[in-house]
């Protein structure tokens, strides 16, 4: 069986032909322009899938199912993307629209819950039946496999993980609430506390980093300072990854997964942050003479999205 996977982004839309086995067969792209209306967006999406079959040697009517992976969710009862708001989209009728262009069933959902469905197929979950993948970039973002599955809850919003709150009248998070989990274990999360720190302490060796600017403060100067043995930096990663352990011990707790796997740019810390979360998760999980989920880093970056969407329709 073949399947066409969509990742649509903000800036651009990227799909491809992938087999039962997670493998692409080929792939091609284009810009989104969101500000030209859903319309023309889904419009490029149908072409795009049209054309990357054709590119793979197969037609259309050798595609079992289309996937698409959005900034999003998608109301599985409507068929609708009740909002997306890197694309400013709101109720959008995508099941509808894509209809227009192809006769193939058409399957959607959040695009870090594809990823984690990538990598459950053929990334480091693989042969995993139940796998929990975290992105942390901006936000903290996540995909739920269950039994093999995606699990999406009953109104397509059952992984919108990094919402969880965390902290009591903690931080106010984008949202609206306070204390949400990605205001502390997000990338954010350390370039705030790195302008923190700066603000407190100007003799840092962060502020040094950054040429005296905090604007300029990345979550990857911190992470590397802390690599480097600075005791600042290495204090901020430290709480960092206590925080990061609050919700992966929830998620363990809630799912009883095999894998946690983490992706996102934080996620380019590699083993070093890995090590700070294997040592201190042992601590705070709650059967503590039972296996419980093992922690990976992602495999398939750039890919996960297009492969994670195209199996969505297997």
């Amino acid at each position: 069986m073949l399947y066409i996977g969509i990742d649509l982004g903000g800036t651009g839309i990227k799909a491809g032909v992938v087999d039962e086995k997670g493998v692409i067969l080929a792939k091609d792209s284009c810009p989104t322009l969101p500000e030209r209306g859903y319309e023309a967006v889904i419009r490029d999406m149908a072409n795009l899938a049209i054309g990357v079959a054709e590119k793979s040697g197969h037609g259309m009517g050798e595609i079992k199912a289309i996937g698409i992976g959005l900034p999003g969710i998608m109301d599985p009862r409507s068929g609708r993307v009740p909002f997306c708001t890197n694309l400013s989209w709101h109720d959008v009728p995508i099941i509808q629209e894509m209809a227009k262009y192809t006769d193939v069933p058409v399957f959607v959902d959040n695009d870090a819950t594809v990823a984690g469905l990538a990598e459950s197929v053929a990334g480091v979950s693989a042969g995993c039946e139940n796998s929990v993948f975290v992105t942390l970039g901006t936000g903290v973002g996540g995909g739920v496999v269950l039994g093999g599955k995606v699990f999406s809850g009953s109104h397509g919003v059952a992984t919108e993980i990094g919402h969880m709150i965390t902290v009591v009248d903690g931080e106010m998070c984008t949202c609206g609430n306070r204390g949400c989990w990605e205001r502390y274990a997000s990338a954010t999360a350390l370039i705030r506390e790195g302008r923190k720190l700066c603000a407190e302490k100007p003799e840092t060796a962060l502020l040094k980093a950054v040429d005296g600017d905090p604007a300029a403060i990345t979550a990857k100067h911190v992470i590397d300072l802390a690599k480097e043995g600075d005791p600042d930096c290495a204090a901020i990663f430290d709480r960092y990854a206590y925080h990061l352990c609050v919700g992966l011990v929830n998620l363990i707790n809630l799912y009883d997964p095999e894998v946690i796997v983490l992706g996102g740019g934080v996620s380019h810390a590699g083993q070093f942050l890995l090590d700070a979360v294997r040592a201190k998760l042992p601590d705070m999980v709650f059967y503590k003479a039972m296996p419980y989920a093992r922690v990976e880093l992602a495999k398939l970056t750039n890919d996960a999205g297009i492969i994670g969407a195209a199996m969505l329709g297997r």
